[in-house]
């Protein structure tokens, strides 16, 4: 009997075994992939501030980090000529948020709908087409024009901007919802508004965050497009104001402070995907 019960517990101890071992190697992974992307910032920084110092590149077109870094620190302990830069900061959050709210549930809400009417679909698809292929960006001047040099202008700019990367996600996953899945729940006595809120919209959601990851970047640059042409506050001014007076390290600096704000807000999507998503398997391609 005690040779039974340890040859029957054999496989499970293998199997906790195994799993240790996966854990172990999944951190292991973790670690070598931010510890390179660390040692590869800091060479590149390293080597940017030694050819600047060398003047193998010009400094005044190019500056250097600690310049950059001396900037940033005169600008959060002094604040900018525009006033505090934490002020400047949260005024492009908040254009770049409200716009890529605004573009996000116009998306969605269009892309569901076009990818569930099909009569829907081929009356505006050209003129969404149309619109689409615009130069986007080049609407920053008209948008100032309408609505001066407040957030609105600012505002615009981010929704038409990050509209149509959530619109056509979410009308494909429209389209590519199980129709067999459809089917059944019209058995089950589904109506097409149950249809559409209990099955089509959760299928379809892995699509549309796939578009958020990017889209919330298509939001900061139509602020900050939107605040270099014209604005009282934001760091598109900066840019601006920084370009007129020739400091390449004002420049380098706001565009740095983006960078951050865009890293931190692509964590915490990635963050609520993950807590969103958690039934979906992790992917193991690397590990093959």
């Amino acid at each position: 009997m005690p040779h039974e019960s340890v040859v029957l517990g054999a496989p499970a101890a293998v199997r906790t075994d195994r799993t240790r071992a996966r854990a172990r190697a999944a951190r292991n992974r973790t670690l070598l992939v931010h510890g390179t992307r660390v040692l590869l910032l800091v060479g590149l920084l390293a080597l940017w501030e030694g050819l600047a110092r060398a003047a193998v590149i010009d400094p005044f077109n190019f500056s250097m980090p600690s310049k950059i870094w001396d900037q940033i620190t005169q600008w959060a302990l002094n604040g900018t000529p525009q006033g505090s830069l934490w002020e400047q900061v949260w005024y492009t959050l908040y254009e770049a948020l409200l716009g890529w709210i605004i573009g996000v549930i116009g998306g969605v809400v269009l892309g569901i709908a076009l990818g569930r009417i099909r009569f829907l679909a081929e009356v505006l698809g050209p003129y969404i087409k149309v619109l689409n292929a615009l130069p986007r960006i080049v609407l920053a001047p008209i948008f100032l024009i309408w609505f001066g040099l407040g957030p609105a202008s600012k505002v615009a700019s981010a929704v038409v901007l990050v509209f149509f990367p959530v619109f056509f996600n979410a009308f494909q996953g429209a389209r590519e919802v199980d129709r067999n899945l459809v089917a059944n729940s019209r058995i089950l006595g589904a109506s097409n508004r149950q249809v559409t809120l209990q099955v089509v919209v959760p299928s379809a959601t892995s699509w549309i965050f796939t578009s958020l990851h990017v889209s919330f970047g298509f939001a900061l640059i139509g602020a900050i497009v939107g605040e270099y042409i014209g604005a009282t506050k934001g760091l598109g001014l900066l840019v601006s104001a920084s370009q007129g007076t020739f400091n390449a390290a004002g420049v380098y600096a706001a565009m740095a402070i983006l960078a951050v704000v865009a890293l931190l807000a692509e964590g915490l999507l990635a963050f609520l995907e993950r807590r969103l998503f958690r039934w979906k398997p992790a992917d193991t391609s690397a590990d093959r």
